[in-house]
């Protein structure tokens, strides 16, 4: 009897690792061609794209929620002054109680810039309950806005609209808003590339990917993967198309048609929403909207993380208000990535050779499916394999992610939670 045991045992060690091979590879297979071919990322590279210019440029004013952003600032505010779009055009830097010099060196950016009238730098109000501090941020750059519009304003400069010296002219609320971070710098042609696009198409929601720092070793190693998770979660195919449930955007570059944000209610309709963006695309979608994400190399975050650690952070930060704060959803995610990246490496070493080889087969295939990333990011090939290392670091930050969440830590920014307080 305990011979026989000890045999059923044995044999189903091997049953066990076959079945995980064949249903890891099952799941690249699916990924490789029934998921919006999100590894695919030349039809959304905006750089590669012609834009046809429209017959009349729409007003647009920029926001700019700004947060402890002292090193960064300068070069974001003045790269905003260097656009060449031909439109209308007005800056609003928000300083979201920054706790350093944020607002004087955006001032000092402008000056240097000689435009300092075309930049329009307001102070938040108290942060209100349920809200996220960048929402409410952007909220208040909107508020502005129409408050600009409905007052005298200065004479329009060579670019844009100054808020500042008074005159009889009076200018109408933005056709457009373009959200921008603070700490990324946009190519001259950004804001014309972006409305050319979005009128086009008649898009109300256009936005784009912008290039993230990968000079780091921990850079090169994790970067190029976080692209490629968003993007598997978020195809750009299926937010493009009208009839798909999936709605993304990317936070640090989106162009906005007012009438939409009109329609979906302002942003307080999301206001406790700290995956912003996504909820912003999500609520334009279904409110009929057309949205559009793309990438680009023209625009470029300026954030560097220079350890292993800091981007564990920057994953933790919002993994678990991805997973809706369900410990149910997190352990399927965990189960999830290490069936899906880890496995086929473990599986290599199992005894049986079509397990070996079924394994070896899908961590080809999941390399290969990584290389345009790499090849987008202009690294080098040898960081292909080397996948799922990264999505190890990724699933130990989800984990993370709840831990912090669970002790009131969770989605931690510039000194502030953002985060329901777990019960």
């Amino acid at each position: 009897m305990v011979n026989l045991f000890s045999s059923l045992q044995n044999e189903s060690v091997p049953t066990l690792a076959l079945f995980a091979a064949i249903l890891s590879a099952a799941i690249w297979l699916y990924l490789a061609i029934a998921r919006g071919s999100f590894f695919h990322l030349r039809p959304f590279d905006d750089d590669l794209a012609r834009h046809t210019p429209p017959p009349t440029w729409p007003s647009v004013t920029a926001i700019v929620p700004a947060r402890n952003e002292g090193a960064t600032i300068g070069q974001s505010i003045a790269s905003l002054l260097q656009q060449d779009y031909p439109g209308e055009f007005g800056i609003i830097l928000v300083d979201d109680h920054s706790e350093d010099t944020t607002a004087k060196l955006a001032e000092q950016a402008a000056t240097q810039q000689n435009a300092a009238a075309r930049v329009a730098i307001h102070h938040a109000a108290p942060l209100p309950q349920n809200w996220t501090g960048k929402l409410w941020a952007l909220n208040e750059g909107v508020t502005l806005s129409f408050a600009s519009s409905s007052q005298n304003v200065s004479s329009r400069g060579e670019r844009g609209i100054c808020f500042s010296e008074p005159s009889s002219s009076q200018l109408p609320a933005p056709t457009y808003f373009w959200f921008t971070d603070a700490d990324i710098t946009h190519a001259p042609d950004t804001l014309t590339r972006l409305v050319s696009r979005a009128e086009q198409n008649h898009l109300d929601l256009t936005s784009l990917m912008v290039w993230l720092q990968a000079k780091t070793i921990p850079e090169q190693a994790t970067i190029p993967a976080f692209l490629f998770f968003f993007l598997k979660l978020y195809p750009p195919k299926w937010i493009a198309n009208a009839e798909a449930g999936t709605a993304g955007a990317a936070g640090g570059c989106i162009l906005l048609r007012r009438a939409a944000l009109a329609r979906i209610g302002g942003f307080s309709a999301i206001r406790s929403e700290v995956i912003d963006d996504c909820a912003l695309a999500r609520a334009v979608k279904n409110t009929g909207g057309k949205i559009w994400m793309g990438l680009t190399r023209a625009s470029i975050s300026l954030r560097a993380y220079n350890s292993f650690a800091e981007v564990r952070d920057m994953v933790a930060r919002t993994a678990f208000t991805q997973l809706r704060y369900s410990a149910l959803l997190l352990l399927g995610t965990i189960v999830g990535l290490i069936l899906t990246y880890l496995a086929p490496i473990a599986l290599l070493f199992a005894h049986n050779n079509v397990t070996r080889t079924i394994a070896l087969l899908t961590w080809l295939t999941m390399s290969l499916l990584f290389l345009p990333t790499i090849r987008f990011y202009r690294l080098l090939p040898h960081w292909a394999p080397l996948l799922p290392l990264t999505a190890a670091l990724y699933a130990y930050a989800t984990f993370l992610s709840a831990i912090r969440y669970y002790a009131n830590r969770g989605a931690q920014w510039k000194g502030r939670s953002q985060v329901p307080q777990s019960k």
